[in-house]
């Protein structure tokens, strides 16, 4: 008995297999409960994203359809001011057509209906070179006597004929007359005036004193100053009135330029109408 005794405790045998087995199972258990809640984290995180990216989708489909409708509104409200506007358009066009067919109606009954002899039409004086036309006058109609045996009703028709004449003839003379009497409108213009030196040596007093001495009927010397040139010289900057009819900006450059001793050049630095 001891000998058997002896033997087991040599021999290494696993008599507590059965604690290990359930250790293991139990930490394998453990292990498979711990990563079942990260995978289902990871895909609760996953449908949580496609959701997300599904109402994105639905909020901008919604917004592009609500924009488009929108604009097809504001496009057809636009359509049909139009529509309203050609319909005006074309009932103006229609009334202008009516109201040219009536006036070729009235031109071609007037034009086929005869015509009472006219007067000669004779041309008034010309007044600043244009000629007005002076138009058919009638006689007045003198007062009728109360007597009826000065009426002359066998009178003749050169008689009528030569009163007509005088009273138009007078009639002109006097619209001539009227005519002269306005006062004509004179065209003037303002003209800034560049009279440049020989040199810095010039006397600028003597050569305004020079521009100045030029004289014509309708000019008239305004303000003037002297403008810095460069290298020391200046020019001589003056205004004046012209009448566009008597005096123009050739005549003042002749008259002025006459006075080579002072005058280098003359330029037309301005021109304005009044």
């Amino acid at each position: 008995m001891s000998s058997a005794v002896d033997y087991f405790v040599q021999e290494k045998i696993w008599f507590d297999k059965p604690r290990y087995d359930d250790a293991e199972r139990h930490f394998y258990e453990r292990i498979n409960s711990s990563s079942h809640p990260a995978q289902e984290l990871g895909a609760n995180t996953i449908l949580q994203d496609i959701a997300r990216a599904r109402e994105n989708i639905q909020k901008s489909l919604a917004g592009s359809a609500a924009n488009g409708a929108g604009d097809q509104g504001e496009l057809i409200t636009r359509i049909k001011s139009l529509e309203l506007e050609n319909h005006s358009l074309n009932q103006v066009v229609e009334d202008l057509r009516l109201a040219l067919s009536k006036l070729e109606c009235r031109v071609a009954v007037l034009e086929k209906s005869p015509s009472p002899a006219a007067a000669p039409v004779s041309a008034a004086p010309c007044t600043n070179g244009t000629s007005v036309q002076q138009q058919k006058t009638s006689p007045p109609v003198e007062d009728e006597d109360d007597d009826d045996d000065d009426m002359d009703l066998f009178g003749s028709d050169e008689e009528e004929d030569a009163e007509a004449e005088r009273i138009k003839e007078q009639r002109l003379k006097e619209y001539a007359e009227k005519k002269a009497k306005k006062p004509t409108l004179i065209a003037k213009s303002s003209i800034l005036l560049d009279v440049k030196p020989w040199d810095d040596e010039t006397d600028m007093a003597k050569l305004e004193e020079c521009v100045r001495s030029v004289v014509a009927d309708g000019l008239l010397w305004g303000q003037s100053k002297l403008v810095p040139v460069g290298y020391g010289i200046r020019k001589l900057q003056i205004q004046c009135v012209v009448e566009d009819d008597k005096v123009g900006t050739d005549l003042l450059e002749e008259e002025i330029t006459k006075f080579e001793d002072f005058v280098q050049s003359v330029d037309v630095a301005a021109f304005n109408k009044i």
